[in-house]
């Protein structure tokens, strides 16, 4: 299938690993030209040496998604024409919601709703111009189910789900595309670290924690971060032109819930 993508340029939140990272790949595959997006400049600079180039332009931005304030001015000072926007960050720390301080609330808010609004509202007026806009907000299946122990996170992806949707609602008549992944329990960092935090909590060895995660997939198995890439560059191209306001598990069948 030709995606039809071949030189619009992407910005990718998150992109130094994990969900981030495979996704720039994938679009870069396809033609796209990607900015990469995070806090480190020497990941940043290590994963724009493996994005594939056909006489692509490649860049990166370094920016702290804690600093929403910091974030417009890094952003503002590119060329802001992208065509595509993969909100990706990562989660917050896990465990009840009762437990949770108002901080982790705070900071949670601030890393993903507040930091995915500032770059919409940056980058949709190109969009608009160009007659061709897609924004994809990578955010867990908690949206359709709360995970145990991750409290904070269910209560704060919730908020970004609602907001993607009504921003989809707004931005629908100009060719713009506002949808959400939601990926199951996938092979990165990320879920390394709730992996090792269950253990540690529950005196669980790392390994029966990860095949009881395992087994609650129809799949018995953790996704590869390339899986959830290929949905979400699927949704990027000219081919999802009709898919607006969604929520797409891409969890091996977990989700209990239609």
């Amino acid at each position: 299938m030709n995606l039809n993508i071949q030189n619009k340029n992407a910005l990718v939140c998150g992109s130094t690993q994990g969900i981030g990272k495979a996704s720039a790949i994938g679009l870069a595959s396809e033609g796209v030209n990607v900015t990469l997006i995070a806090r480190n400049e020497e990941k940043l600079k290590a994963v724009l040496a493996e994005l594939p180039n056909n006489n692509q332009n490649h860049n990166y931005i370094v920016a702290d998604f804690s600093n929403p304030s910091e974030l417009k001015e890094k952003i503002e000072a590119s060329d802001l024409n992208f065509h595509i926007l993969v909100n990706n960050t990562g989660g917050p720390a896990g465990g009840p919601v009762f437990n949770a301080q108002l901080d982790e609330f705070e900071l949670a808010f601030t890393q993903h709703l507040k930091c995915n609004h500032v770059l919409v509202q940056a980058v949709v007026p190109f969009m608009k111009e160009a007659g061709f806009g897609r924004v994809i907000n990578v955010i867990s299946t908690s949206v359709k189910q709360p995970l145990d122990g991750l409290g904070v996170s269910n209560t704060i992806r919730g908020a970004v789900a609602s907001w993607s949707k009504t921003l989809a609602n707004e931005l629908g008549q100009f060719n713009i595309t506002v949808n959400n992944v939601l990926p199951g329990a996938t092979g990165t960092e990320r879920l390394k670290e709730i992996i090792n935090n269950k253990a540690a909590k529950t005196g669980m060895s790392v390994e029966v924690v990860s095949e009881n995660m395992m087994n609650a997939s129809p799949a018995k198995r953790f996704a590869k971060p390339e899986e959830i890439a290929n949905a979400i560059v699927f949704l990027a191209s000219e081919k999802a032109s009709f898919i607006n306001g969604i929520n797409v598990p891409v969890d091996g069948g977990r989700t209990k819930s239609l």
